[in-house]
């Protein structure tokens, strides 16, 4: 999914709400909206992970993720085999609230958590975010099955 256009249409009404008040200000809207758009970008990203989400708690069957490629935002639909489901990741807070923390890993724990996510055809951060959740909550995590633990994988975007 290209948010370039979604970025354009926002710059473009900041622009036009300053047309009738002069060539200054309409210069420094122009100025603002450059300078807004990688703040615009990344809160987009973060609707976009907080979308995908809120239907992964929807589905039974299948997990959604958003992968970056470049600057395009991928959505990622992995059918889950019922009988080797992982445990449901814990419920997020009654706010939704997404919180961002600094991890600092060895290097080799590092390597063998990206190999366990790339097994299990899970983005590294929902494996951490599993895993913790298991940890936090009690429950034993799976254990590796020495390859993929999914089914397909379906690619694709969403449009509401």
């Amino acid at each position: 999914m290209d948010l370039t256009s979604y970025l354009d249409n926002l710059h473009r009404d900041l622009v036009a709400a300053t047309a009738a008040a002069g060539e200054e200000v309409k210069r420094a809207a122009e100025l603002v909206a450059k300078a807004l758009e990688p703040a615009a970008r990344l809160n987009l990203l973060e609707a976009l992970v907080d979308a995908a989400a809120e239907i992964t708690t929807k589905l039974d069957t299948a997990t959604v993720e958003v992968r970056l490629r470049g600057r395009e935002a991928d959505f990622v639909v992995t059918e889950m085999e019922t009988a080797a489901a992982p445990p449901p990741a814990p419920p997020v807070g009654e706010s939704g609230d997404v919180a961002r923390i600094t991890l600092r890993l060895p290097e080799p724990l590092k390597e063998a958590v990206e190999q366990a996510a790339a097994a299990e055809g899970i983005s590294v951060n929902a494996w951490l975010v599993r895993a913790i959740g298991a940890a936090v909550h009690g429950r034993a995590t799976p254990p590796p099955t020495g390859g993929r633990s999914f089914g397909r994988r379906i690619t694709g975007f969403a449009q509401a």
